[in-house]
């Protein structure tokens, strides 16, 4: 799943992973445009996983 696929449907798996993951918060899962790194690395420190196994993590939504 590439960004454009991501920021497309970013609502539905950001409901998905605050259900699965209730740690989670609306500044985690903040999404904005160019800050798709930023956002990948608070979520590696949220949920001590790596960069490729959230994105996996996110393509499996």
């Amino acid at each position: 799943m590439n960004s454009t696929e991501i920021k497309g449907n970013w609502n539905e798996m950001k409901g998905k992973l605050k259900q699965q993951y209730a740690d989670l918060t609306d500044d985690d899962l903040l999404f904005a445009e160019g800050k798709e790194d930023e956002m990948l690395g608070k979520l590696e420190q949220k949920l001590g996983k790596s960069k490729d196994e959230i994105k996996k993590m996110i393509a499996d939504l």
